[in-house]
């Protein structure tokens, strides 16, 4: 998929453009490895997955029900907070083992419980996204408040199969000159 430029108005109001993070993750699309996307809180990492993203998704003519997104900070999703409810939900919304899906996992810390933060070993959530990736027809990206831990187990978890995108609070350089600038939600 070609390069991608994002900027968004709402009323008088322009946010800015983050193209840069948008391009890193398509041009990871499929790479095999779970998209990780990390940085500082109300950066814009949510609104980059789930506004940003899914539109060259779409683009590209991929139907709505291929893309499976789930904030798990939604009362809606919370019965997913289980990371084997949430495998299981995610594993029946792939009907079709030859078509791609596109799996986005918005603040996944709140899959982790605070046993398994304390324990040397590693939460049921990396069994999880390893379980999906095996899945060759996935592609998973996640987000999550708790960048540090994520950017950690990267590193160590995920050894080959992760890859980290770090969006950075919105800098001035991101807007262009005469335009209104805000930064989007998380």
């Amino acid at each position: 998929m070609k390069s991608a430029r994002a900027r968004v108005a709402i009323g008088d109001l322009t946010l800015i453009s983050r193209d840069k993070y948008l391009n890193d993750l398509i041009v990871r699309m499929g790479n095999g490895m779970v998209k990780v996307v990390t940085g500082a809180r109300r950066c814009g990492k949510t609104f980059l997955l789930f506004e940003l993203f899914e539109k060259p998704l779409r683009a590209q003519g991929v139907d709505d029900d291929h893309i499976i997104e789930i904030a798990l900070d939604d009362l809606m999703y919370a019965r997913y907070r289980d990371p084997l409810s949430l495998y299981d939900y995610v594993k029946s919304r792939i009907v079709n083992r030859s078509e791609p899906y596109y799996v986005l996992l918005d603040e996944v810390q709140y899959a982790i419980s605070d046993k398994e933060l304390r324990s040397d070993e590693p939460p049921q959530l990396y069994g999880v996204l390893n379980g999906l990736l095996r899945m060759r027809n996935v592609d998973v990206y996640v987000t999550g408040g708790n960048s540090k831990m994520l950017s950690t187990d990267v590193m160590t978890q995920f050894r080959g199969r992760g890859d980290e995108i770090r969006v950075s609070v919105a800098g001035v350089g991101e807007g262009r000159a005469g335009e209104s600038v805000a930064a989007p939600h998380r």
